[in-house]
């Protein structure tokens, strides 16, 4: 009788195995709401520059006025006072996430003072994001040459909560 048992659990057992493992995985992914969820503030921009494993800078620059960016569900961006112009200006593009939702790209063209017209966000890692903040990585992002110098530049973002207690 114990052997019958047996023959009956196995393939069951393996059955409801299939059953499990064959659900469709999705790549669901809290990212894009986050994004989305309201304006993000600048907080703080870091340069910093390597030589290999050696730092040869790393500056934080003050942040002297309100600088947004914010992202909507529609796929469009804007930013709002880049690199503190006299002027308030806003500038519109789009943004996309690539499939590992790792890399955020934005195509929004941006006044710079000392570059003139940039797209800094053309290909940013995401380095942390969380409901109340944001860490973009720009620049020589991926270490593909150890003897290269490379420069990174690190924007930290912060999200008010809006909603009230």
């Amino acid at each position: 009788m114990k052997n019958k048992f047996a023959y009956v659990i196995i393939p069951a057992a393996i059955l409801i195995g299939f059953f499990v493992n064959s659900c469709k995985k999705t790549l669901d992914s809290d990212i894009p709401d986050l994004l989305v969820s309201g304006q993000w503030n600048l907080s703080s921009v870091t340069v910093m520059v390597t030589h290999g494993d050696t730092s040869l800078l790393d500056t934080t620059y003050a942040i002297n006025c309100d600088q947004v960016f914010t992202f909507n569900a529609d796929k469009t961006c804007t930013y709002t006072n880049f690199d503190c112009p006299a002027q308030s200006t806003i500038s519109k593009g789009d943004w996309e996430l690539t499939g590992n939702r790792l890399i955020l790209a934005s195509n929004i063209v941006v006044q710079d003072t000392t570059l003139g017209s940039t797209k800094p966000f053309l290909y940013s890692t995401i380095s942390s994001l969380g409901r109340y903040s944001m860490v973009l990585l720009t620049g020589d992002v991926i270490n593909y040459n150890n003897s290269a110098i490379r420069r990174v530049v690190r924007y930290g973002f912060v999200r008010q909560n809006t909603t009230t207690q």
